[in-house]
């Protein structure tokens, strides 16, 4: 009876101790949005403007990405003499690829579901107010894996590095062209700006097997003032 008990006992230990351990997906997104700068930092941004060089099969180049938090986010990349561009607001998007031809063309519904939460700084910063949801699916080496639905049920799957809660990589299915495809884009290089915000300063992007490019910042400038009109669809 004795022994029993013993046994007991330690199987209570080591439950209170797997429990008190155990992290929720909240947990984790806390502690994320702590270790990049902190809530009341990250929703005190209003814009953010960042600038890149560009490396992939096709040279060198460089792109710039402006995002007005909530309302619009824009992309605009130089190929080869070529300018690409993708732009999105909180009602739709458009595009400008030189490779299909022609001028700007509104953005198909699966595109524009996929890059919504690009209108954020942080799509995982108060992710339940934009209509989305996080779950934890578990571990995967030295990251928790977290998968994000927004609201438009477009799905990405966040790696949170289980020591530093960076993003080492993030993973969204997509359609281009015609063919579904997962991108990947991972997260090097973490460096704290003098605004105070932390954040990778390498990113690689593979469009599946199809095409890749890593992209170093150069410049990020925060809460400068950004006219909505540059989201909108050239006439």
């Amino acid at each position: 009876m004795k022994l029993f008990k013993s046994t007991l006992a330690v199987a209570a230990f080591i439950a209170a101790g797997v429990t008190a351990n155990a992290q929720t997906a909240d947990d984790i997104v806390n502690k994320h949005i702590d270790a990049v700068g902190g809530k009341d930092k990250l929703a005190s941004i209003t814009s953010m403007i960042t600038e890149v060089s560009v490396s992939s099969q096709m040279g060198e180049s460089s792109a710039k990405s402006t995002v007005l938090v909530g309302k619009g986010a824009k992309t605009e990349m130089d190929l080869n003499g070529q300018q690409m561009v993708q732009a999105i607001t909180d009602k739709g998007g458009w595009a400008i690829n030189p490779m299909q031809g022609g001028g700007a063309q509104p953005m198909p519904d699966d595109q524009y579901k996929g890059m919504a939460s690009t209108l954020y700084v942080d799509p995982l910063l108060d992710y339940a107010a934009h209509g989305a949801k996080v779950e934890l699916q578990g571990t995967e080496g030295d990251d928790y894996k977290l998968l994000f639905t927004s609201k438009d049920n477009a799905t990405t799957t966040y790696y949170i590095n289980k020591n530093t809660y960076f993003i080492d990589k993030l993973v969204r299915s997509v359609n281009m062209m015609g063919q579904d495809m997962d991108v990947t884009m991972t997260f090097t290089d973490y460096k704290k700006s003098d605004f105070g915000i932390t954040s990778a300063n390498t990113i690689e992007t593979a469009y599946g097997s199809m095409f890749s490019m890593t992209m170093k910042t150069k410049t990020v400038t925060f809460n400068t003032t950004v006219d909505p009109v540059i989201f909108e669809m050239p006439k």
